[in-house]
């Protein structure tokens, strides 16, 4: 870990906090909630020593990266704009992307706005999701999952800030990711995240009180506000994005996810990586991978087996590069 370099890059009006290893090709990794560049440090470190060069920023909003204050700043098309301007100032052209929980959607994003910047893309846990010109995501959600559901629950400023400050940020912390119950996460107000909380939640062999303590750390000092904006924003991105309706995704695409993620056991996404859809919008998906007995935080429960999921993918892209 002492052989990973940090740097600070002024990218899109903001300071972003870089970490990175290796020399080689790039890939780039993008980070969910509530996590860092943190989260990769067992592929960063797998895929530096396979001869590539790693980099993972803490996204806006996150870490040692600035998070300004509105959801109105955390759109997808925010977030995109960061990472190109952070390819931009390392004077990187194109790269292998990766992307797990949010940072699964901004690459997508990515992908979709900018394809010319992306060589090849695994994402992990979270599907590509089709703009409906109908109807907002929240309002979806909505009636999909109904207003306990956690997403629902993230939309309102400080409410949920207020919730995690009662609980306390590791305990939080903690609950999130340890969380291995795959129905849809409700969290009704009489219960509130500090009933959530009071599961138990004793650490798995992959996660350590030391991960916890760094999360922690960095999460004490710039809160969870940057991170919740990124709820906030869901329907500021579909106004936004609402010229490339019906666009599919043009870039090779290897997708993996757990049995036990949350993400895939939400109604209607089985279905809709199983019977076509996904192919359909994405096009150019070559590999699916469904693995068995795993939940959300993928790459940190199964850290040697999604490196190698990785590179056997992007290896076949490299000589191109």
């Amino acid at each position: 870990m002492e052989k990973i370099e940090h740097t600070t890059v002024a990218t899109n009006g903001i300071k972003m906090h870089v970490a990175s290893i290796g020399s080689g090709p790039v890939i780039l990794f993008l980070h969910g909630f509530p996590e860092l560049w943190y989260s990769w440090r067992h592929q960063l470190l797998s895929l530096s020593a396979l001869g590539y060069r790693a980099i993972a920023p803490d996204l806006r909003g996150y870490g040692d990266t600035d998070a300004p204050p509105s959801a109105s700043s955390y759109s997808a098309v925010h977030i995109v704009g960061d990472v190109v301007g952070l390819l931009d100032a390392l004077g990187i052209e194109q790269v292998f992307l990766v992307g797990h929980d949010w940072g699964a959607s901004i690459a997508w994003y990515v992908s979709l706005l900018r394809p010319d910047r992306v060589k090849a893309l695994v994402n992990l846990s979270v599907t590509f999701r089709p703009r409906n010109p109908r109807r907002k995501p929240v309002e979806s959600l909505r009636a999909l999952m109904g207003d306990d559901y956690y997403m629902c629950r993230f939309q309102k400023p400080g409410e949920a800030e207020e919730e995690f400050a009662r609980v306390g940020t590791a305990k939080i912390l903690k609950t999130f990711l340890t969380l291995r119950d795959p129905r849809p996460l409700r969290v009704p107000k009489e219960i509130g995240f500090e009933g959530l909380a009071n599961i138990s939640n004793t650490l798995p062999s992959w996660l350590s009180e030391e991960d916890i303590n760094y999360y922690a750390s960095k999460f004490d000092q710039k809160g969870f506000t940057g991170g919740l904006n990124y709820y906030r924003a869901l329907d500021l991105t579909w106004e936004v994005t609402a010229p490339w309706t019906g666009v599919q995704i043009k870039v090779p695409v290897k997708f993996i996810v757990g049995d036990l993620d949350i993400t895939y056991n939400t109604p209607g996404v089985k279905e809709y990586i199983h019977g076509g859809g996904f192919k359909r919008d994405v096009p150019y998906l070559q590999e699916l991978v469904v693995m068995e007995g795993v939940g959300h935080f993928i790459n940190e429960e199964k850290p040697a087996e999604i490196s190698a999921h990785i590179y056997d993918f992007i290896k076949k892209f490299k000589s191109a590069l």
